[in-house]
């Protein structure tokens, strides 16, 4: 992303003084598949990581499965 990673735009939407910035899912879109990334990615206070290259059928997945979690 130009100016603000996903890492640190993560960290900026979770320390908003915003009653969702804590619940709304954020879910990492990354070609970074080590164990080590993905674990970055959820100590910044993302959701989820899903790999590239991308397979529709689990990107579907892991949105519906924050939609439903939110109902």
């Amino acid at each position: 992303m130009p100016v603000l990673g996903g890492l640190d735009a993560t960290r900026t939407i979770r320390s908003m003084n915003r009653e969702d910035a804590k619940s709304i899912p954020i879910i990492a879109m990354s070609a970074d598949a080590f164990s080590e990334d993905e674990k970055t990615a959820y100590s910044a206070g993302m959701n989820a990581q899903v790999t590239k290259p991308i397979i529709p059928k689990k990107l579907y997945q892991t949105c519906c499965d924050f939609l439903k979690a939110g109902n």
